[in-house]
């Protein structure tokens, strides 16, 4: 185990911390796979950083559901399904694509009683964003073949549930206790 830290929430400042404990036991970072959080992007800025695929796929489930209903959510849906399938050029040019299609359709606003307006397709124009904000880091495996960089976090992920898993056994154990027993798992 290089480093860990027991948290609440991720924070930019967490990952600064990780990143100088790693850093002053002699290794060097050459790429970074995230989860999504942007602001921790910053601290990583001198080395190649994916966006995991999978957890963009599970941003756009939260926004566009299992079953969107909308033929313009459930064309991005069929779309980004094959995310891991497409270079970065094709899933632009297809993401362009529909977004030329949808766009008047993105557009279209509810006026409300009290004559405020939104956007009437919120959660699909939530989607887009999503996609437009994380793009530029969704192919970064593909443009470093050499640093063999992972898609997604699912290696640290399966290693984290079986450590939660393992603790959450023992569900009288105080706070303290979980976090020796997990402190002991990764060290070894």
């Amino acid at each position: 185990m290089i480093a860990y830290s027991h948290i609440q929430t991720e924070s930019k400042s967490v990952y600064i911390t990780l990143k100088q404990k790693i850093e002053t036991q002699g290794f060097k970072i050459i790429a970074v796979v995230l989860d999504g959080r942007s602001g921790i992007r910053n601290v990583f800025k001198e080395v190649p950083i994916q966006m995991c695929q999978f957890h963009q796929l599970s941003i756009l489930r939260r926004y566009l559901t299992l079953n969107p209903r909308l033929k313009a959510s459930k064309e991005l849906k069929v779309l980004c399904k094959n995310l891991c399938n497409y270079s970065r050029k094709e899933f632009e040019e297809k993401f362009k694509n529909w977004n030329t299609r949808w766009n008047d359709f993105l557009k279209e606003k509810t006026v409300t009683e009290n004559g405020k307006w939104h956007y009437t397709h919120r959660r699909l124009r939530s989607a887009r964003r999503s996609i437009v904000t994380n793009i530029p880091y969704l192919f970064t495996y593909l443009e470093y073949p050499n640093l063999k960089i992972p898609n997604t976090t699912n290696h640290v992920e399966s290693i984290n549930s079986k450590v939660k898993e393992f603790t959450s056994v023992h569900r009288g154990f105080k706070i303290e206790l979980k976090h020796k027993i997990i402190a002991e798992i990764l060290w070894k």
